[in-house]
Order: structure tokens, then C-alpha cells, then sequence
């Protein structure tokens, strides 16, 4: 069998469905073992869990071998398999003495579910997608945040009550306590109706500032998120141009010398005849 065909046949066996599912069901089992380390039951079957735990994270690696061996330096263009060979390589890291801490990292292994699953993979590359316009609108909030911060710690700071100066007696208090409004955490009883108390029009501040934050920059985030997606299923619908290698190119430059000769060796015969 020659090279080409052998790097075909385990190109193919690599990105087989059966392969891929063979992945996502040792991923979910890893996820459960590791899950299991920390019951009972993982304390008392430490050595059994360890035995699965390094089987798995073998099998893990002869898989990067074997993409390794298919795809060679293109292996490393693309991220997702960066991101598999960090995790992986985590893994091995020694365990004892130092870098004991490395252990619970093991847990990572899970998110490699992000790679193997195309329809995860789509949300990831959205998230990435849309993440300049996201800037924008973290930009946005930010100045609002800002402004509403200074003008919280200036009208409700100066008033000498306890929770005043807890909530709003810096900039920084003051964005914190305002952020967590934004987040509706016991925005009403906690903190605006107190504050109403000694400022009873303090709700024209507060209202309006919940509108512009909790829901229409969140909506802006909803909308740049599902547009990066639509943009990408567009995108997959194109049909994908092929760019050609190098060894395709001497392929089909001998195809070429071939039919170029036929042609040659056809016109001589018509001569003679």
C-alpha cells in the first residue's frame, strides 16, 4: 500500500462519525469518573478511577497522533486543535509535589466536547464572531456606568446615613451597588426603596437606568450574538473553495506532460499516414 492511499485510509478513519462519537462517549465517561474522584465512592476506589483516568487521557493522546501523523504542520492552523493539544498536555503534567494543583485541572478534558461537537463548535466560533461587537457595547455600557456612578455617589454619597456611604460613598462602591442593580439582585427591597426613603425621587434615576442597561443593552448583546450566528450558517452554505496543494499541483503538471505527449506522439502518426 502506497503512502498516499495508507494517509487517505486513516484520513478518512479520522474524521469518520464513529471515530467522532467514539471521542464524545470517552469525553462524557472521563467527565462522570472524575466527577466520581470526588464521592465516596472515588475514595474508595481511588486506584480503579486513576487505572480509567490514565487509559483515557492514552487514548486521548494516540488520537493527536494520529491527526499529527494526517495532517502534519496543518494540524497546528487550526485552534480547535491547539485547544485539544493544550488540554491534553495539561493532563500529563506531573501531579505530585508543586504542581498538585495541576490535578483538578483534569477536569478540562470535558470542554473538548466544544470541539468535537460541530453544533458546539458553531455556537463557539459565533461567540468569537460577534466578540468586536461586543467591545462596542461593553464600550457603551461602560461610559454609561461610569456617568451613573459619579452622579450616584454625588446625589446619594453626601447624605451621612450608613447605607449611603456603604452603597454610594465612592465611585467604586457606587458601580458596584449599581451593577448589582443592574442584575436585579434585590434591587427593589435592598437597595432602591431604602434609598427612596431619603431621597423619595430617586427613582427617576434608577428607572431609567435599569431600562437602558438590564434591557436594551442586553438585547444588544442578544442581537450582535444571533447575527454572528446567522452570518456564520451563511457562510456554511456557501460552497467552499479548495485550494490547492502542492503535491496536487505536481499531479496534475504530470497529468498534463502526459496528455501533452499523447497529443504529440497522435500528431506524428497522422503524418506518417
Amino acid at each position: 500500500m502506497s503512502k498516499h492511499k495508507y494517509l487517505s485510509r486513516l484520513q478518512n478513519f479520522v474524521e469518520s462519525k464513529k471515530f467522532q462519537h467514539f471521542l464524545i462517549f470517552l469525553i462524557l465517561f472521563n467527565a462522570i469518573t472524575l466527577g466520581m474522584e470526588t464521592s465516596e465512592f472515588g475514595k474508595a476506589n481511588a486506584s480503579l478511577l486513576h487505572i480509567i483516568d490514565t487509559t483515557i487521557l492514552i487514548l486521548f493522546s494516540i488520537e493527536l497522533v494520529l491527526k499529527l501523523i494526517v495532517y502534519r504542520t496543518q494540524f497546528f492552523r487550526s485552534g480547535w486543535n491547539w485547544f485539544d493539544f493544550i488540554i491534553v498536555a495539561i493532563s500529563w503534567a506531573p501531579t505530585s509535589g508543586a504542581l498538585s494543583v495541576l490535578r483538578a485541572f483534569r477536569i478540562l478534558r470535558v470542554l473538548r466536547l466544544l470541539s468535537v461537537v460541530p453544533q458546539m463548535r458553531r455556537v463557539i466560533g459565533a461567540l468569537a464572531h460577534s466578540l468586536p461587537g461586543m467591545a462596542s457595547v461593553v464600550g457603551v455600557l461602560s461610559i454609561i456606568f461610569y456617568v451613573s456612578a459619579v452622579l450616584a455617589t454625588k446625589i446619594f454619597g453626601s447624605h451621612p446615613d450608613v447605607n449611603m456611604q456603604e452603597w454610594f460613598g465612592s465611585i467604586g462602591a457606587s458601580a458596584y451597588t449599581l451593577f448589582q442593580v443592574m442584575t436585579l439582585e434585590s434591587w427593589s427591597m435592598g437597595i432602591v426603596r431604602p434609598t427612596m426613603e431619603l431621597f423619595p425621587l430617586s427613582w427617576v434615576f434608577f428607572v431609567p437606568f435599569i431600562i437602558i442597561t438590564s434591557f436594551a443593552v442586553l438585547n444588544l448583546f442578544i442581537g450582535i450574538i444571533v447575527d454572528a450566528m446567522q452570518v456564520m450558517h451563511e457562510e456554511e452554505g456557501k460552497p467552499k473553495q479548495t485550494i490547492a496543494t502542492k503535491e496536487d499541483m505536481l499531479i496534475l503538471e504530470d497529468k498534463i506532460n502526459n496528455l501533452t505527449e499523447m497529443l504529440e506522439q497522435n500528431r506524428v502518426l497522422t503524418k506518417r499516414q
